[in-house]
């Protein structure tokens, strides 16, 4: 009490003094003088936040989802226990650990939960005192972490342990996220840099970047919560949805023929032409790199590389063994065209259910035995006859829509003839539309003498 009354007069001290530097957080002298222990420095101004943050999205890995078919209502879904082949793994399969020393004779550390916000001691979903006291505050908000010391070791227990950065200059460089807290996790998400999303943002990938704009300007938390799109792909959420019409409304455009298009047209069909990353994986055959492990045979593109595809979506997803994507149809009014990236994973279908199976990914890593990593996982998750299960296994395919939801851009969005040239990016007869519609759609009367305007002004 006697520390958190010091606290409290610091900061009454520092809102009062003249000239007081609005940037400054407020308490800097008594973290200075006491240095930082955790969250329980953070608390005495700010109370009850460790344990908000404990039901939370990025604690859990997991939420109730509500626009997902074929998944039971009352169960939690998300990277603690999705089984689906960007990843092949989650965090009850592929938990943080030690593999398995390789050909060389060398091991290392890995797992799908490496970048939760935790000690890996409390981890996934955990509760308690000792749970929030092991969330890592100062990786989301602090510009000096040192993420140097944000690596796995074994304490003298042998426990597996994720190091944490909590020295007192950390934590006197603390605020909101900045754009490099969250792209440590996100822009390396499912097997190394612009692997999963395919998309960096920097001031020359995306225009909200340009403007000086990081990313929890547009994902605002309430009480650690964090707004998310409708990706088909990304289920977990924190029940809080956000949109471009948000910020830019129903009519952004000068252009009353621009803004005509919004009820059917989502924004990022326009202003996001590229995307990257994957597009294909190969769980059943792992290639040894240079450094004598083995990783998932994988085809990728940079940023801004790969052209997307479109298609009608209400914002449901369809899922099944052999494909995630979205639901909708030009006959339904909710539906809007959206560009996505297709992405195709190979992994194990289960032989006798026809069911995609899961993966621990240290067997295969070590030595490039996948099928050791199919039983592994099966044990892991009580499956019965576990080395039955991974013998008969069928390898398979499946195809996943990733919606496109960064690398904005402005200067070069998509024009009218870029959608309704003849060979424009948008297939009219996919998308619902008869030939004489079709026809219709791709005549030059559409856009001609608007274009010409636009070409004289740019001239």
């Amino acid at each position: 009490m006697r520390r958190s009354a010091a606290v409290a007069s610091a900061l009454i001290a520092l809102l009062q003094a003249p000239g007081a530097l609005a940037a400054e957080h407020p308490g800097r002298s008594q973290i200075e003088k006491d240095g930082y222990e955790g969250p329980s420095t953070c608390e005495e101004c700010h109370p009850g936040k460790a344990k908000e943050f404990l039901g939370t999205v990025h604690w859990k890995h997991a939420s109730k989802v509500d626009n997902v078919e074929n998944l039971d209502p009352k169960q939690e879904y998300g990277m603690k226990n999705r089984i689906y082949t960007m990843c092949n793994g989650n965090d009850i399969v592929n938990n943080l650990k030690e593999i398995p020393k390789n050909a060389d004779g060398k091991s290392k550390f890995t797992g799908c939960n490496t970048c939760h916000p935790g000690n890996h001691l409390n981890d996934v979903g955990s509760t308690g005192p000792e749970a929030e006291a092991a969330v890592d505050c100062l990786v989301c908000h602090s510009t000096e972490y040192d993420f140097r010391q944000r690596k796995p070791y074994k304490d003298e227990q042998g426990r597996v342990v994720m190091g944490q950065d909590r020295s007192t200059k950390a934590a006197l460089a603390i605020g909101k996220p900045t754009v490099k807290n969250c792209m440590t996790c996100h822009e390396t998400a499912g097997g190394g840099v612009l692997v999963k999303r395919g998309f960096s943002f920097t001031k020359d990938t995306d225009a909200h970047a340009a403007k000086g704009m990081v990313c929890v300007d547009c994902h605002q938390a309430k009480d650690h919560r964090i707004p998310t799109g409708f990706d088909p792909n990304n289920w977990a959420n924190d029940g809080l949805r956000l949109s471009c019409d948000g910020c830019h409304g129903e009519k952004p455009h000068k252009s009353a023929d621009y803004n005509r298009h919004t009820a059917r047209i989502a924004c990022q069909t326009c202003h996001i032409p590229r995307t990257g990353g994957a597009v294909a994986k190969d769980f059943t055959v792992w290639e040894k790199g240079g450094d004598g492990f083995y990783e998932p045979t994988t085809l990728k593109k940079d940023a801004n590389e790969t052209v997307p595809v479109y298609a009608w979506y209400d914002r449901k997803v369809r899922n099944e063994p052999h494909f995630i994507g979205p639901k909708g149809s030009r006959k339904d009014a909710k539906s809007k065209i959206y560009p996505f990236k297709i992405y195709m994973g190979k992994a194990f279908y289960d032989a006798k259910s026809g069911k995609l199976l899961s993966m621990d990914f240290a067997p295969p890593m070590a030595n490039g035995d996948t099928r050791a990593g199919v039983e592994s996982a099966a044990r892991t998750l009580g499956m019965k006859d576990p080395a039955a299960v991974a013998k008969a296994a069928v390898p398979g395919w499946q195809t996943i829509y990733f919606g496109s939801n960064h690398l904005v851009t402005r200067s070069k969005a998509l024009n009218c003839v870029n959608c309704h040239g003849v060979n424009g990016v948008l297939n009219f007869r996919e998308l619902g539309y008869a030939p004489a519609e079709v026809k219709k759609l791709t005549n030059p009367e559409l856009y001609f003498k608007q274009l010409v305007e636009k070409q004289k002004e740019e001239w």
